[in-house]
Formats: structure tokens, sequence, C-alpha cells
């Protein structure tokens, strides 16, 4: 009787899901974790490509500056990503026509947003653009031909 016991598998297909179950739970968590950096990181490129192009159309160094910082955080809370610590770094070249202006964006992420998975801490996700100033744009002569 023991033997047959030892060999009856009834009720083992039940015992491997009830201890799976928190495995593939934690993974889907994990999953979920990578998918969101991953878009976030998407965003953020779309913030920096927003940036650029707004200090791009801009007439002095000065202006391009507020103007991709202003854009970088419009777009930020349109994208609905919360930045901790958000840097714009803008590289105007002299906004002469036919140069291009370089925006950088760095943003510091929190992690712990994912309360079931329980990561600590935050990451720092950075995204650059840039953007050609128009060959044919008009100079602004208040500027120094700038």
């Amino acid at each position: 009787m023991t033997s047959a016991l030892v060999l009856d598998e009834r009720g083992s297909a039940t015992a491997e899901m009830v201890l799976l179950t928190p495995v593939l739970i934690v993974m889907l968590l994990f999953v979920m974790f990578c998918g969101r950096l991953a878009d976030t990181n998407l965003r953020l490129n779309d913030v920096a490509h927003q940036a650029a192009r707004a200090a791009s159309l801009s007439r002095s160094t000065a202006s391009a500056q507020n103007d991709a910082r202003a854009t970088a955080h419009s777009a930020l809370a349109n994208a609905g990503i919360t930045c901790q610590h958000l840097a714009v770094s803008v590289n105007a070249a002299g906004l002469r026509p036919g140069a291009t202006v370089s925006v950088t964006v760095d943003c510091t992420v929190g992690l712990g947003d994912l309360a079931l998975l329980g990561v600590p801490g935050s990451t720092t996700l950075s995204a650059s653009f840039s953007s050609p100033v128009d060959t044919y744009r008009g100079v602004n002569e208040n500027a120094g031909g700038a």
C-alpha cells in the first residue's frame, strides 16, 4: 500500500502550479519593469527631439537654451514622465544658418513605484538629438548677425 501512495500522481499538477505561480508573477513584473524603462527611454528620445527643434528655431543662444528647457519640461509633462532631476544641455553652435543645434536631456527617474517588485533607487536616462538650423532663415540684426 505504501508503494501505491508513492506512485500516485494525483494532485501533482496542482502542487506544481502552487509552487510556480509566485515565480511566474515575479517574472511578469520584471518584464513590465523592463517595458516601462524602454517606453520611458523612447519618450525621452522624443523629448530631446522636440527640445532640439525648438532650440533650432530660436534667434539667440540664450533664447535657444530657454526654449529647449521649456519645451523639455512641457513634453515630459505631456508624456507622463516625472523626473527627480532634469538636466537639459544645449550646444547652439552660434545658431548660424546651416549649423546644427544639439540638445541632451538627462532625466533621473525613480524605480520605487513598482511596489510589488520592490526595486530600490533610481536610474538616469539620457537622450540626445541634433537639429539643423534652417539655411535660408533670416538673420536677427539686433543679435549681431547670429
